[in-house]
């Protein structure tokens, strides 16, 4: 599956935006658990969420406090991740990654990734 990120910008402090992440080149997009990490400048990739095949849910809750919703529509097949009161420490390159079979909070086990959209939050 070939996964496209969208949705990052330039922002202020206590703003929101949404990402999404389309998926195309499969046709059983509803059986993947599709997860966002992100990269701040220096540092290390860091899952923030994920939702699985069957609606699971998790999130980085130390990371994004409640602040940060994901959702998915198969039918369109994105996967969104709707971002609000956001922090400069939120300001990342965010990926999403897609793989078949148990969710996972484990970049490594995620087979297929987007290219990457920056997300950058101004004080």
């Amino acid at each position: 599956v070939q996964l496209q990120a969208s949705g990052g910008g330039l922002v202020q402090a206590g703003a929101s935006l949404r990402l999404a992440c389309a998926a195309s080149g499969h046709t059983f997009f509803s059986r993947y658990t599709v997860a966002w990490f992100r990269q701040a400048p220096g540092k290390g990739r860091e899952f923030v969420a994920y939702i699985s095949w069957n609606g699971g849910i998790r999130y980085n809750t130390e990371s994004v406090k409640g602040r940060f919703t994901i959702s998915r529509d198969n039918a369109r097949t994105t996967v969104y991740l709707q971002m609000s009161s956001l922090e400069p420490e939120d300001t990342a390159v965010y990926y999403c990654a897609a793989r078949q079979g148990s969710s996972t909070t484990a970049q490594g086990l995620y087979s297929s990734w987007g290219q990457g959209t920056l997300v950058t939050v101004s004080s």
